[in-house]
């Protein structure tokens, strides 16, 4: 490799927080025209790193290289004016302005002294048309579901005509056909080239687009090896450990249905939806984008309101409609597909955070006992492995996947008797997958009932002891364990008439399918 040939080099960095060694002596180089993935469990520091080179954080030690030279990242205008652009874990989108207004927002084109909405508009559509999303310019961000939002950030980071590409957890959230969208604009970009950093935890789309791997472990450079380097090589680089089994689920015998959901009904979204779920049972739901997957569980926990049918919840009876404090009074817990916006007070303590559904239960004569709150708190995140300097840390500090723990962790200090899970692992890494799934099989062992919804299809099939497919806001079809299959899954998703149960005449040609890897 000539030095002309990289775009970006990074050199004994190191960065520390409050109790956290973050980064540690991590060196990490970008070539031109390249896909280099950075690899390692939540936590281990990818994150800090590339705030980084966004400037949001500066590093303690070490330096940072763009085409040779040493260069200082103050702030977003420092990195943008390098040439790197970033696309986040989580959304950084204004939700009450148009797709692009945020495309553009603080580069707007103007004529006059005035924005040129025309023009704006127009530029916006020719970035959605090239990551091949349907979405209109003028369309309020708030109004998007969660993949679309996130193709609304890769056109926002196209935009810039960058560089230095860094793409964090882009797939995380994106149907097959999506990634295979994404996959040919990255080599698009590669192929013009752009150095792309690319982060993710789907082992499989390593080989399928990386050139090189850095596996980061513990906030420190652990190994570069070629994207070949088969996964459970991978997987020992980044966690420390070979892991044997990556859905280890235990099948206990299942008792009373502690759910039961009949003729579930709203106008236009979902209809004549029925299931139940048993003590001991994990059922998984699976079905396309736009099913009403998503849309029915949040009935069902009283976010959102519906038109006909019941909840009932044993020993509780039928749950009044829209009605969340029921919903917990009952014993359900919701953990939410967008973790950040629906299941943190990002501003509020991992003790905090964990405590605050069982903050009534914890209440005696109108006072808090807090000490005990704050024990049992810090035991649960313990329990779970949560990386933090302590209980008191601040949940927005933490990685992706340490959130997720801190929002299933409330549920867990609450006794919560059905848990909804809501696209639980989405941007977790493998070691931490495996920890939530074991907690799954804790929870069902106990008696405890899971209604899980995924994306991710083998996800749905190596955890759920049976399968709901939903398609065009229906349930249509159940399969047991010993019958789904990502085949048969299908065909119930899309409506293949040889071996779907249908419910009306129509399909979801149109639609995309879940992941399967």
């Amino acid at each position: 490799m000539s030095n002309q040939d990289e775009l970006l080099r990074i050199e004994g960095i190191r960065k520390t927080f409050p109790g956290v060694v973050a980064l540690d002596s991590v060196g990490f180089d970008l070539r031109r025209g390249e896909v280099h993935v950075l690899l390692g469990e939540n936590g281990a520091g990818k994150s800090t790193l590339i705030k980084m080179l966004s400037g949001a954080y500066r590093p303690d030690a070490g330096r940072v290289l763009v085409d040779g030279e040493e260069v200082r990242i103050h702030g977003a205008e420092d990195s943008e004016r390098l040439g790197i652009a970033t696309i986040h874990q989580e959304f950084n989108l204004v939700p009450d302005l148009t797709v692009a207004e945020n495309i553009f927002l603080g580069r707007q084109p103007r004529r006059f002294g005035l924005i040129d909405r025309t023009r704006m508009e127009a530029d916006a559509a020719r970035l959605l048309e090239r990551v091949g999303v349907n979405v209109s310019p003028r369309a309020r961000v708030r109004e998007l579901g969660v993949a679309r939002l996130q193709m609304v950030e890769i056109a926002k980071a196209l935009s810039l005509e960058a560089r230095v590409l860094i793409m964090d957890e882009p797939t995380a959230v994106l149907t097959s056909g999506e990634v295979d969208r994404l996959f040919r604009i990255v080599r698009r970009l590669r192929d013009d080239g752009v150095g792309i950093v690319f982060i993710t935890h789907h082992l499989d789309e390593i080989a399928a687009l990386g050139d090189r791997v850095t596996v980061i472990r513990d906030g420190r450079s652990v190994g570069r090896v070629p994207a070949s380097t088969p996964e459970d090589e991978l997987v020992r680089l980044m966690v420390g450990r070979s892991i044997e089994q990556q859905y280890p689920r235990e099948r206990p015998d299942t008792g009373e249905a502690l759910l039961t959901v009949e003729g579930l009904t709203r106008n236009g979204v979902f209809h004549d939806v029925s299931f139940e779920v048993r003590a001991g049972e994990v059922v998984g739901i699976a079905g396309l984008v736009g099913a009403g997957r998503t849309e029915v569980v949040r009935a069902v926990f009283g976010a959102d309101p519906y038109d006909g049918g019941s909840v009932t919840v044993a020993g509780s009876g039928g749950l009044r409609r829209g009605d969340v404090s029921a919903a917990l009074e009952a014993g359900i817990g919701l953990v939410p597909e967008d973790r950040k916006g629906q299941g943190l007070l990002l501003d509020a303590s991992v003790e905090e955070n964990i405590g605050l559904v069982s903050l009534r239960s914890a209440t005696r004569r109108g006072l808090v006992d807090l000490k005990g709150q704050r024990a049992a708190a810090g035991e649960i995140a313990r329990r779970l492995g949560v990386r933090m300097a302590g209980p008191g840390q601040l949940v927005r500090t933490l990685s992706g996947g340490n959130q997720q723990k801190v929002v299933i962790g409330k549920w867990l200090l609450a006794d919560t008797r059905v848990l909804i899970l809501d696209e639980p692992t989405r941007g977790i890494d493998v070691g931490a997958k495996v920890e939530i799934y074991q907690l799954v099989n804790e929870l069902t062992a106990a008696g405890a009932a899971v209604l899980m919804i995924s994306s991710d299809l083998p996800e749905v099939l190596g955890m759920s002891d049976r399968v709901l497919v939903m398609a065009q806001g229906r349930i249509a079809g159940e399969l047991s364990a010993a019958e789904a299959t990502q085949d048969s899954v299908m065909a119930l998703a899309v409506g293949t008439p040889a071996t779907a149960h249908r419910n009306d005449t129509t399909n979801e040609n149109g639609k995309e399918a879940p992941r399967g890897h």
